[in-house]
């Protein structure tokens, strides 16, 4: 479906002074080649200058007429095929802009002649003729515009020439050819061909192939450059021969009927089944920077002639075959030639079309149709640019709007369409913005902003033309060649047509917009939308950056972006959630968009989907953005009529900071009537405090439980926690839970914890700045948020975070003689009985701190939740080792601190050498308790013989280490055989002391 404006693209118009009839033109950066009609061999050159104004820079003569021509900006050469004597050439013109400076020199070469030393000096002050023999008549020409590489159409095959650049000296570079690439295409005789960045777009009269050349990496360079030839296996049925090929075609030609094949489109992969065999002949030098070239299939589309919708056509022909580039935003780009070539593309497009019908495909990341032109009338050409195609039929100039820039804007960013930006879609309907009424065009050309076209008018038409009733558009009056004889007038005239600017274009149609506000909503949207792309398609141009408007077009862009929000915030459409990215993509603050879309004192306005889906998410979002009073007040009247059951979640929004609490309630009363909920009786406990009301504070918080009424903080994290410039910051909320319920604030911020509302690291920021510390000190409250979160975790990384935390805590207090500054909110033995993480206290343990001197009693809780922590299995006790390293000497703590970490590692010996050296009471305790099963070895191996060794030196705890001993004895002669007891006894004849033991032994060795 094409859409139908009447818009004003067009300016104003000029003709071109040109002194013969022209047959061919074409553009370059700044200028305008016109190729003389019938037997003139000549090319008149004309500089554009602003709003169309031609003047003449010069001429020069060519070999023959010229049927081809084609300007490359890169390089900025000119190349024709021209006809002489019933044989075609193909030259390309260098250096012609010598031509306007006066100078008539020119050197006529072959391509790849070498370059005289002595022609250096004057090179640069004549034209170069390049002529580049082919052993078949040249048939079409395209240059590639990114590189100017040059591709000619021959019957059944392409020829490639890539453009270099010879350094003569140190001022002189002269261009040149390198013929390096043949493609031999069997039955296929090219009409147009279009070239850009390796991609091919050929046509036949009913045929069109893309094809994109891919390098490889040769494994055999030798091998390729003997051969020469790189052929491809030939895709689709490969059954099917060249002869059989012929033959079949052949066959055709003999019926005396027509067949009519059936319409095919391959795109991507597919396209390989198209049968149509492509041969790689390599013809460049071989050396190591050869390239190897492979083939891909992109698209292959065959049109019957019955496909016209106005029914049966013979004279139904492809034409105005296109390759479209756009390159990446923002690469910096300047006119000059070597910077030129390093724009990077982005997206590429290609345009073909039939004289009824055009055709848009994209071919770049994926190869797939955007859009279909229906033409009123047959078409004779079309040019295609990116922010418009223009077509020229019979009688009519038409522009259309094009979806390049849609498609572009998706490739550089393949997530634009969320909720933070968007873009119109591809698949936009295609609208004619004017169709411009000309007395018979016959061919078009584009650049810049600026369009050529050419008229031909018969007799009949001119007689027409003289008539004071034509309406065409103004001719500028310096522009138009006096003619005393109107009968001399001739019957053709070269225009130049201004397009008007992106922005005047732009304001037009948002203009034009507005009266489709209150009938059409979709024609509104549509054509709002036609401005955005417009706009977006001129931010793409690779001049963007230095071009004088920039600052205009993107205050355009903005101002097009507020229009759409406004569009799908005010009409119900199924697309309403586009408000929301079409206004942060506009700048405005919600602030605006109220003023934009709100009326003052309306209190029965509706307000559509679009509007409230922006609301919602704009405040359920951590945006650095507070309302007024009558703002916020504004949006708390909307939600209650809108969707009332969001209103919780609206006044835990930071934005609404200065809603009244006193309407706030009143609105929530109503909600509560119909859907009550934990977050709502939240919601009010909180505007209860922000009125000071106690009792009605005391009244909600009573009405659940703490555990119902952690869980509901889940639901809106915002009523404990917000965030400025991406910092988490507690609310009134917290800080009031803080002195009044710090265990309910705890389990909640555990909740939000294992529901991923809040983050490790972000907890620790929560609780420093709810109680006020410093960066490098632990409130005792987050100590608490540990312990309880170790006791629900599960995430394994996470529980030794955690339990290095609580350590190093613990630690810092023990060595500080800090004590906590509130009172912890588990004890040990709560965390024991809640949570596996901490253990038991071994018995050993208990024995060592009963011992320990009274300074060692002031800290009970943290000494003995540090051990709790040891005695379980869950720390890592290598990671632990730095942090408890210091506690290690700190008296009888520091014993079983250190002789715990051993036995974690296995160290029952070590352990064993410090109880005895340390508190030889507790090391008996501890063999019972630890050495058992694999390491019941160490009773006799480690155990016994240093107690006996100790038993004989030392005085002070003599009947200690006796008791030890008998203990010691008592378990070595149940476990041991006689004669191994035997072995242990010390040969110093004390030997007395163990025959209750020897006899232990003997007898339980008799009742075996």
């Amino acid at each position: 479906m094409v859409q139908l404006y009447n818009l004003h693209p067009f300016g104003s118009q000029r003709v071109v002074p040109c002194g013969q009839e022209p047959a061919h033109f074409c553009c370059g950066p700044d200028v305008l080649f016109v190729a003389g009609a019938a037997a003139s061999c000549g090319v008149e050159v004309f500089a554009v200058r602003h709003e169309g104004r031609c003047e003449p820079l010069g001429s020069f003569a060519t070999l023959g007429s010229v049927l081809h021509m084609a300007h490359s900006r890169a390089g900025d050469y000119l190349v024709t095929i021209e006809e002489k004597s019933k044989a075609t050439f193909l030259r390309a013109y260098m250096n012609w802009r010598c031509m306007s400076a006066g100078s008539s020199r020119v050197c006529v070469r072959m391509v790849g002649h070498k370059m005289e030393e002595s022609y250096s000096e004057t090179l640069k002050e004549q034209m170069s003729i390049v002529e580049m023999p082919l052993s078949d008549p040249p048939l079409c020409v395209s240059c590639c515009p990114v590189n100017g590489d040059l591709l000619v159409g021959c019957k059944n095959k392409l020829v490639m020439f890539c453009l270099k650049y010879l350094v003569i000296n140190q001022n002189l570079t002269v261009l040149d050819f390198e013929r390096t690439l043949i493609l031999h295409i069997d039955n296929f005789i090219p009409a147009e061909v279009a070239f850009c960045a390796r991609h091919i777009a050929i046509t036949t009269d009913l045929d069109v192939l893309i094809l994109k050349l891919e390098l490889i990496q040769s494994a055999d360079s030798t091998e390729q450059s003997t051969h020469r030839v790189s052929t491809l296996e030939e895709p689709g049925n490969g059954s099917v021969k060249d002869e059989d090929l012929s033959t079949h075609t052949l066959q055709l030609e003999l019926d005396e009927f027509i067949i009519c094949q059936k319409p095919v489109e391959l795109l991507g992969e597919e396209s390989k089944l198209c049968e149509i065999p492509i041969t790689l002949e390599s013809t460049e030098l071989a050396t190591e920077d050869t390239k190897h070239f492979q083939v891909r299939y992109l698209l292959f589309r065959h049109f019957a002639p019955d496909q016209s919708p106005f029914g049966f056509c013979e004279e139904m022909k492809l034409h105005s075959v296109q390759l479209l580039p756009i390159y990446q935003t923002g690469s910096s780009v300047t006119a000059h030639e070597e910077t030129e070539n390093k724009r990077e593309l982005l997206s590429l497009f290609c345009f073909f079309s039939l004289p009824h019908v055009g055709y848009l495909y994209s071919v770049g990341k994926v190869v797939e149709l955007i859009s279909t032109y229906q033409y009123s009338e047959k078409s004779e050409q079309a040019v295609l640019t990116p922010q418009f195609l223009h077509v020229i039929t019979s009688e009519n100039l038409q522009c259309f709007t094009v979806r390049c820039s849609a498609a572009a804007a998706r490739d550089e960013d393949p997530y634009i369409d969320t909720t933070a930006k968007a873009c119109p879609p591809v698949a936009l309907d295609v609208c004619t913005l004017r169709m411009q009424l000309f007395i018979g065009p016959r061919a078009i050309c584009h650049f810049k902003n600026h369009i050529i076209l050419l008229t031909k008018a018969n007799t009949e038409d001119v007689t027409e033309r003289r008539k004071p009733t034509r309406r065409m558009l103004s001719r500028k009056a310096n522009s138009i060649k006096s003619r005393t004889n109107s009968e001399s007038e001739p019957g053709w005239n070269l225009y130049i047509i201004n397009t008007v600017s992106t922005i005047q274009l732009y304001r037009e149609m948002v203009d034009y917009s507005r009266t489709y506000e209150n009938a059409k909503t979709e024609s509104c949207i549509h054509l709002l939308s036609e401005a955005h792309l417009l706009v977006r398609a001129a931010i793409m141009d690779p001049g963007f950056l230095k071009s004088d408007d920039k600052e205009e077009l993107l205050r355009a862009f903005r101002e097009s972006c507020a229009f759409l929000g406004d569009c799908y915030s005010r009409f119900d459409t199924k697309d309403y959630h586009l408000a929301l990215p079409y206004y942060r993509m506009a700048g405005l603050s919600m602030s605006e968009v109220l003023e934009r879309l709100v009326s003052e004192g309306d209190e029965i306005q509706t307000y559509e989907r679009g509007f409230i889906f922006y609301l919602t998410h704009s405040l359920n979002e951590d945006i650095n953005e507070e309302l007024s009073k009558e703002s916020a007040n504004k949006v708390l009247q909307i939600f209650s009529s809108a969707d009332p059951m969001q209103l919780p979640h609206i006044l835990c929004s930071p934005c609404m900071r200065n809603a009244c609490p006193l309407t706030a309630v009143k609105y929530l009363h109503k909600v509560e009537n119909n859907m009550p909920s934990v977050v709502l009786t939240l919601t009010k406990a909180f505007m209860a405090l922000k009125m000071g009301d106690l009792m009605m504070y005391e009244h909600e918080m009573g009405s659940h439980k703490e555990t119902v009424l952690a869980s509901g903080f889940t639901e809106q994290p915002k009523l404990l926690r917000q965030y400025k410039e991406g910092i988490v910051i507690p609310t009134e909320f917290a800080v009031h839970l803080k002195e009044m319920q710090p265990g309910l604030l705890v389990a909640a911020t555990v909740a939000l914890h294992e529901n991923g509302k809040i983050k490790l690291e972000e907890a620790d920021v929560f609780f420093k700045i709810l109680c006020n510390n410093s960066e490098n000190t632990v409130p005792q409250l987050l100590v608490d948020f540990w312990e309880a979160l170790l006791v629900v975790c599960s995430q394994e990384d996470v529980l030794q975070e955690l339990l290095l935390r609580v350590t190093s805590q613990y630690v810092w207090r023990i060595l500080k003689k800090q004590l906590p500054e509130t009172k912890p909110l588990k004890t040990t033995e709560d965390l024991i009985n809640s949570c596996n993480r901490f253990g038991f206290i071994f018995p050993w343990v208990t024995f060592i701190m009963s011992m320990g001197s009274p300074p060692d009693k002031d800290y009970p809780e943290d000494i003995s939740k540090l051990q709790s922590l040891l005695c379980s299995q869950s720390i890592n006790i290598t990671a632990a080792l730095p942090i408890l390293e210091p506690l290690i000497e700190a008296g009888n703590v520091g014993l079983t601190i250190h002789v715990l970490c051993s036995t974690h590692l296995g160290k029952y010996e070590d352990s064993i050498d410090q109880l005895l050296k340390r508190c030889p009471a507790a090391a008996v305790l501890y063999a019972q308790h630890e050495l058992k099963d694999d390491s019941r070895a160490v009773w006799w191996n480690k155990l016994l013989p240093e107690l006996c060794k100790r038993t004989r030196l030392t005085e002070n705890d003599y009947p200690v280490l006796i008791s030890s001993l008998k203990e010691t004895l008592s378990v070595v002669s149940m476990e041991l055989e006689l004669r191994d007891f035997l072995s242990l006894l010390p040969e110093d004849g004390t030997a007395a002391f163990f025959l209750p033991h020897l006899l232990h032994c003997s007898q339980r060795k008799l009742l075996t």
